[in-house]
């Protein structure tokens, strides 16, 4: 029976393509089908270029197959069980046969970006994650559709409740029940976003998209060419510059007016020659970006640059770049293979990216991809383009600047690892620097400093409402939620509040306020940001968050200013049983990260048993870094999980287990699709709640995972973190070593082995510590001396006037004679005399140095000494090299390195100088004297003693016979 669609639907995708925005329709029920070729039918009919591309997203099975003959025999059973009408199949079967259509698995869903495509399709609603959902919908251009298939659901709140596929990573053995806050705030934004029609099978409009009760036809405003007004101006910039060499043949690429200007700025600074200029591009997803920046390349190219280097995360990042490169050179008439060549990486983790195009035309160029840490290849470069320069970690994007051209690029907000740290810090330091310069003197002098801001989207239109809707269900661009702070309380005032994830992910104005809030402060604070981690934070059940807030004043009906953001995960409480299966499969289960690698690295089994939290992230505001905000945070959530904050008493306690806990299925409501009302929840709980009402998980340590560096590690030390394991293999964009490390909380459920300070801990720290002596010559020799040493923090002051005692002498003694020879000791006093090279002891220093740092050598020396023999000894390095570490010269580097082997050389002396004298063999000189006795005496002195020897000898044998003949008349008688 035919039937007369609601004219909204229609409305909405005929206003979608005259304005080039986006609509979105959510499907609801199992006869999908037939509603994708009405929608596709309508888009058509409306577009008036050529029939639309589709995009069909799935998880891992398609309803009907891809192959024909495949699907030819699924359309026959499917009619044999009289689940499909012949007529509509048929339908259906031209529909996918007629061609445009991409078929996408969603682990795949990477090698569509940088397509686009007019209507995206995503079935199987349940293996959706934030990075896909915004992955796939950025693909669609501007009055496309995106449509969203659930199944048969028989009320919309039952997506409260759905298991999703990512919640198998979430969950752990002791937290295995995860909560569908993601989707419960997912569905509520629906009713908010102004293009988007939730329906069911038929092309109902259902009660959640009440906000479209009518939709008017909008007017277009074009010129008498069909231009707009931005298209308009775009076309007489063009013209303007079409004579202009390079500049002029690259601009015709441009898509949009802003693109257009951005190439002309780039090539500007390339023919001005002077490799003064540092140029930072800004903008956000889709804005062309990196299509600006292959354009400005091939144009570098043009005017003779030689060595032009770029890098990113990954080469993978390059591929729209050096697409642009190469689309540029075609307009520049270069020719493949005789005025250029393009090479692939043959590393199979780049996935055959392009890595250096060679340049033959002029003269030998190269445009040369490096990985981020790898700033000793600069020395030659002349221009150097930082793609994604957001997701680098800050320092090592300023280890990258130089006295070249420098062009910067940053995703201020998007999905794939954003941060704002760059355009937040960097930027601001460039600008600085760049107006001191110009201000200082009349003519300008150093570093000269541009910024530009792509607003205008390639794809679609300004002003897009799913773009808008999209930025704010994932918390995209949240660079304009940091609020400026009227002041600053002393951090001892502050306070620790534990922050409600039902009320928070409720949809409520002030809770999406205070979300988006503490959104901005984890983007401006980290390199790497994707909307994963919202999801993460809504549904994780392991996971709780913490917020530091300034003194709240109650009469004052506002929300306080987030001075910091804390997020945890619990961890630990693993069975035995799995722990001994783990150690034998040698195979680790999601989550649970420090119990599963202290396992691993110390192969002890009771460990995991213990309950733990893990510090997953700690964002700090921008105007109150470095004040002591992130400390006094750490501090009170310490003492919180210690019982300090908290007096409860066993009465609150068993009342507190009796209050019920707000659950998200009561959403849930008992009616039709068609009738039911979808809004945010009423009964919710508050979404602050102070640390000292609520009662703490009873945990043993608190642990963090991180990517080392100097003034993270000396951060986590000054709050008694110690480390327990530091990875081998350094991250391929960072260059940074991933390192845990642990703090034992007060806790009477331990038998605490090791030291007081320590508890547990004592004996495992004291382990990392040898094994990471032992692995400085080896994973970590090229570790900066600084950085090992704030790791092993070796005890330099021993107090000289304490008596050792004489069991421990022994002991140093016994092992000191198997590693050492006398001779051994020998050279050291010559070396320490100034009668031998350093040389000469070389061998003896890496054991002089493990002894020394395991403090079985108790002597004081200082700081720079200790560090002299960290390098010599246990990294293994020559005086050269640390030179250039210590800024030292060579003869004050020999200097310290003498007075440490002076002060072992005493100490050990000392300690065995006796035992060292006995053990030495000497070889003594024979002495040459005359005999007291004459020659001609000697004969008759030698016969007279013989003489004296045969009479001894007589006289004994008369005395024996004498003996034997009294016996035997004894006998007789």
């Amino acid at each position: 029976m035919r039937k007369k669609v609601d004219e909204r639907i229609r409305t909405l995708i005929e206003n979608g393509v005259k304005t080039r925005h986006r609509s979105m329709f959510v499907i609801v029920g199992d006869k999908y089908r037939d509603q994708i070729l009405n929608l596709h039918y309508m888009l058509n009919k409306a577009a008036i270029k050529s029939r639309p591309t589709v995009l069909w997203c799935y998880k891992d099975k398609l309803e009907l197959s891809s192959h024909k003959k495949k699907r030819a025999k699924e359309v026959k059973r499917y009619m044999q069980r009289g689940i499909l009408d012949p007529e509509k199949a048929d339908a259906f079967s031209l529909f996918l046969e007629s061609g445009g259509l991409t078929y996408c698995l969603y682990k795949d869903s990477e090698r569509v970006l940088g397509n686009t495509f007019g209507m995206c399709i995503l079935q199987d609603f349940e293996a959706l994650t934030p990075n896909l959902l915004a992955r796939t919908i950025e693909t669609v251009e501007g009055g496309g559709l995106i449509l969203l298939l659930l199944k048969s659901l028989k009320s919309l709140t039952s997506l409260y409740t759905m298991v999703m596929d990512v919640h198998d990573r979430f969950r752990t053995e002791s937290h295995s029940e995860a909560t569908g806050r993601f989707n419960e705030r997912f569905l509520l934004s629906l009713a908010s976003c102004k293009s988007c029609l939730v329906m069911d099978d038929e092309l109902n409009i259902l009660p959640i998209s009440s906000h479209i009760k009518s939709i008017s036809p909008v007017p277009v405003k074009e010129d008498s060419e069909g231009l707009s007004e931005a298209e308009r101006d775009l076309k007489d910039l063009k013209v303007q510059l079409s004579e202009d060499f390079p500049v002029g043949p690259l601009i015709k690429k441009c898509c949009t007016l802003d693109q257009g200007k951005a190439v002309i700025t780039f090539i500007d600074a390339i023919l001005d020659k002077t490799l003064r200029n540092t140029i930072a591009l800004l903008a956000a997803r889709g804005r062309g970006k990196s299509a600006a920046l292959g354009l400005a390349i091939s144009g570098a190219v043009a005017a003779g640059y030689s060595n032009i280097y770029v890098t990113a995360p990954s080469p993978e990042n390059l591929k729209t770049l050096f697409e642009f490169v190469c689309k540029g050179f075609n307009v520049l008439e270069y020719k493949e293979h005789i005025d250029y060549d393009v090479v692939k990486s043959t590393n199979p983790e780049f996935k055959k990216a392009t890595v250096r195009i060679n340049i033959y035309k002029q003269h030998r160029q190269t445009i040369q991809y490096i990985l981020p840490h790898e700033n000793e290849k600069l020395s030659q470069v002349e221009l150097l383009v930082v793609d994604e320069a957001a997701a680098i970690p800050l320092p090592v994007v300023k280890s990258l600047l130089g006295p070249y051209l420098v062009f910067l690029s940053s995703t201020v907000n998007g999905y794939e690892g954003t941060g704002r740290s760059l355009s937040l810090k960097l930027i601001h330091q460039l600008e600085e620097r760049s107006q001191v310069t110009s201000n200082s003197e009349g003519h300008v002098s150093g570093r000269l400093f541009k910024k530009i801001e792509l607003n205008e989207s390639i794809r679609y239109a300004s002003g897009d409402p799913i773009e808008s809707w999209l930025n704010s269900l994932l918390c995209l661009d949240v660079a304009n939620y940091i609020p400026n702070i009227n002041r600053l309380h002393p951090p001892g005032e502050c306070d620790l509040y534990y922050v409600n994830r039902d009320t928070l992910f409720s949809y409520h104005k002030d809770s999406e306020l205070f979300l988006q809030r503490m959104m901005a402060l984890y983007v401006a604070s980290h390199y790497k940001n994707s909307p994963n981690d919202l999801q993460l934070m809504a549904d994780a059940p392991a996971h709780h968050l913490f917020v530091l807030l300034g003194p709240v004043d109650d009469s004052k009906n506002k929300l306080p200013d987030i001075l910091c953001v804390i997020q945890i995960c619990l961890e630990g409480k693993i069975s035995r049983k799995s722990v001994m299966r783990s150690l034998s499969d040698g195979h680790q289960p999601f989550g649970d990260q420090i119990p599963w690698k202290f396992c691993e690295q110390f192969q002890d089994p009771v460990f995991p048993s213990l309950s733990g939290a893990r510090i997953v992230r700690i964002a700090t505001h921008p105007s109150a870094m470095r004040l002591g905000y992130g400390s006094i945070a750490v501090q009170l959530l310490t003492r919180y999980f210690e019982g300090q904050l908290t007096p409860i008493s066993e009465a609150e306690v068993e009342n507190d287990e009796d209050i019920p806990q707000v659950r998200v299925t009561e959403a849930a409501q008992k009616a039709s699709l068609l009738e039911e009302n979808i809004k945010p929840r009423s009964n919710l709980p508050p979404l602050l709640v102070h640390v000292r009402d609520r009662k703490p998980e009873k945990l043993h340590y608190l642990g963090v995972s991180f990517g080392l560096t100097l003034d993270l590690l000396r951060f986590w030390r000054r709050h008694k973190f110690l480390p327990f394991y530091i990875g081998q293999i350094p991250n391929a964009v960072t260059g940074e070593h991933t390192c845990m490390i642990l703090k034992p909380l007060n806790n009477d459920d331990i038998d605490a082995s090791g030291s007081e300070e320590l508890g547990f801990f004592g004996p495992f720290y004291k382990d990392f510590k040898q094994r990471f002596s032992r692995f400085l010559a080896y994973s970590f020799r090229d570790m900066e001396y600084k950085l090992a040493m704030s790791i092993l923090d070796p005890k330099i002051n021993f107090n000289d006037g304490e008596p050792e005692s004489s069991s421990t002498s022994n002991v140093f003694l016994k092992s000191l004679n198997e590693i050492f020879s006398p001779h051994d000791m020998k050279r050291l006093e010559a070396y320490t005399n100034n009668l031998a090279d350093y040389h000469m002891i070389l061998d003896m220093v890496p054991a002089l140095s493990h002894s020394y740092f395991q403090e079985k050598l108790p002597v004081s020396v200082s700081y720079a000494q200790a560090s002299v023999l960290l390098c010599i000894g246990l990294q293994h390095r020559d005086i050269t090299y640390i030179e250039g570490q210590m800024k030292l010269e060579r003869q004050q580097i020999l200097s310290l390195f003498i007075k440490v082997m002076k002060k072992f050389h005493k100490y050990i002396y000392a300690v065995a100088s006796k035992e060292i004298e006995s053990a030495l063999p000497r070889l003594k000189d024979v002495a040459l004297e005359p005999h007291s006795i004459s020659l001609e005496d000697d004969p008759n002195d030698a016969a007279k003693k013989e003489e004296d020897d045969i009479k001894q000898k007589e006289s004994g044998k008369r005395q024996n016979g004498n003996r034997s003949s009294k016996s035997n008349k004894k006998q007789k008688h």
